[in-house]
């Protein structure tokens, strides 16, 4: 189906076409003429028309090639401007994931240090349960040394409070160790 905007262009297109057949058909008339002087007269004019044609036609063609570039250009702005207002959702959804992932790290840095103050908290708590058996056993070692026991339940009670010491070392180390894992893991 043709574009109606190119019907003004093939009327035109089909003049012109017309007057260069009526021009080659004019030619072998002049020919045909027995005077000299009037042959070459319509020889000029029938040329003078021939190169009217061909001028009007390369001006068509210059003309429509300009009026399809610019229906092009129009076609692609249309595009272009249609892209821009309506059809932004993949740009939307971009940033949402945008969003999401920066959601998803403040979320992660958040619980980082919630889990750093729980380990800040616990360690003093380790701090405090030290002092608090630390007194307890110089109290315990107080009566025990006014009771007078004997120095076997003395290391007894030693060897068990280096052991505790122990236990209470490794469980820090092994905290530690254990942030540092989870830190390195959401890096």
């Amino acid at each position: 189906m043709a574009d109606p905007s190119e019907q003004p262009f093939d009327a035109v297109r089909q003049d012109i076409a017309q007057i260069q057949s009526l021009c080659s058909k004019m030619e072998l008339l002049w020919r045909s003429i027995s005077a000299k002087s009037q042959r070459d007269l319509w020889k000029r004019k029938v040329e003078q028309v021939a190169e009217e044609a061909d001028s009007l036609k390369a001006s068509l063609d210059k003309y429509n090639l300009r009026h399809q570039r610019r229906m092009q250009e129009a076609r692609e702005r249309a595009e272009l401007i249609g892209r821009s207002n309506g059809d932004s959702s993949h740009v939307l959804r971009i940033f949402d994931d945008e969003a999401q992932a920066m959601q998803s790290a403040r979320n992660s840095s958040r619980m980082m240090e919630e889990t750093l103050a729980t380990g800040v908290a616990i360690l003093s708590k380790y701090s405090e349960q030290r002092d608090r058996l630390k007194r307890a056993q110089r109290k315990a070692l107080d009566v025990l040394n006014t009771l007078g026991l004997s120095n076997s339940v003395m290391r007894l009670i030693e060897k068990r409070n280096r052991v505790d010491r122990w236990i209470k070392y490794a469980g820090m180390v092994l905290t530690i160790v254990i942030l540092f894992f989870i830190w390195r893991w959401t890096r």
